[in-house]
């Protein structure tokens, strides 16, 4: 089979490697699509953080089970398949408590085991979902992931039917936010840049929109009579953290959902006499979160207004990668076709 193989820092090659094979517990999935995401372009581009190379990439999988390792009993053979990629060890006192997400040894499907960006991929059976009954596309499968840290970040930040959010940076992961932070029946604005993500962002479920650094995000609100409860930062940039923190009134809760690089201001005295609620997020509880990701993704007809197109895995540096890393990328979600030879226009339709 073909995979991408990353071998070292900026040295990611198309390797012909054997299918393997699942051990005990594990089933053996025959990936029809991946994404690509803004971890895989930095693991690649700009330094090893989590991969553990030589390591087959990919974490955002769909496919169909192709065989069942010993022991493994709730999913069977040809069944349309999802994959969480994060194992835990069900163990440590995270596991206990359902925050697998936090567990103590922690490890990555496509950075510290081999992934999905290839023909097959192995992964143990507790955390692939059997999605054959959802009668969803396997394009549209492809978006499971992200749209379960969407789910997950919602979760987490508590937000309800009836109060008001803000999401700045609706790109990757701030599309998947808006549609289920639209879920829970909450008005949102969606803040970016970019004006045609922000008509994106009105399709998928936001309120109102805002062009970023157009006018500061409280006058904004006042306009649409709107006061936030719930303000996301998505972008990871200094100016998005910036307007959220200029913008959250005494008691709100702030989640900063994209990883800010270097040192971010932390006004912390600020924070207690405001009563400001930060909360953390990060990956997905697989069984509270993708299930729910499986019902959004349902909701829509299409989603090639996310995801139009799929790549071969021989454009994945030049196409996919690179231009994450540049912040140029004209696609919301960048999936991949291991078994493609030329980019295909994405099928959604059921």
């Amino acid at each position: 089979m073909r995979a991408a193989v990353l071998h070292a820092f900026g040295d990611l090659r198309i390797d012909e490697r054997p299918v393997p094979e699942p051990g005990p517990g594990d089933v053996l999935i025959r990936v029809t699509v991946c994404g690509v995401c803004g971890s895989d372009a930095t693991e690649f581009g700009r330094g090893l953080v989590l991969a553990q190379p030589p390591v087959t990439l990919g974490h955002e999988f769909a496919g169909v089970v192709e065989a069942i390792g010993a022991g493994v009993e709730a999913l069977a053979i040809g069944a349309s398949v999802v994959c969480g990629a994060g194992v835990s060890c069900g163990a440590c006192k995270p596991c206990r408590l359902g925050r697998t997400n936090l567990c103590r040894s922690y490890t990555t499907i496509g950075f510290h085991h081999d992934g999905g960006l290839a023909g097959y991929v192995v992964a143990p059976a507790s955390i692939v979902l059997d999605v054959t009954a959802a009668a969803l596309a396997p394009d549209t499968l492809g978006l499971a992931q992200p749209m379960a840290i969407g789910v997950h970040a919602t979760r987490r930040s508590g937000l309800r039917e009836g109060q008001d959010a803000v999401i700045v940076g609706v790109g990757g992961i701030g599309a998947f936010i808006t549609v289920a932070a639209a879920a829970t029946g909450a008005r949102i604005l969606a803040v970016d840049p970019n004006p045609a993500r922000l008509e994106l962002a009105q399709r998928l479920g936001a309120t109102a929109g805002l062009v970023a650094g157009a006018t500061p995000i409280a006058e904004r609100l006042d306009e649409l009579g709107m006061d936030a409860d719930v303000f996301f930062e998505v972008s990871g940039s200094a100016p998005g953290l910036a307007s959220v923190l200029e913008a959250a009134r005494p008691g709100s809760t702030i989640v900063p959902v994209g990883v800010q690089r270097g040192e971010a201001p932390v006004p912390l005295g600020r924070w207690t006499l405001s009563e400001h609620t930060i909360v953390g997020t990060v990956a997905h509880v697989f069984g509270d979160d993708f299930p729910e990701a499986i019902r959004l993704l349902a909701t829509r007809p299409d989603w090639s207004d996310i995801a139009g197109e799929v790549l071969p895995l021989d454009e994945l540096v030049d196409d996919a990668l690179t231009p994450l890393l540049r912040g140029g990328s004209t696609r919301i979600k960048t999936l991949i076709d291991p078994w493609a030879r030329a980019r295909r226009p994405a099928v959604h339709t059921r």
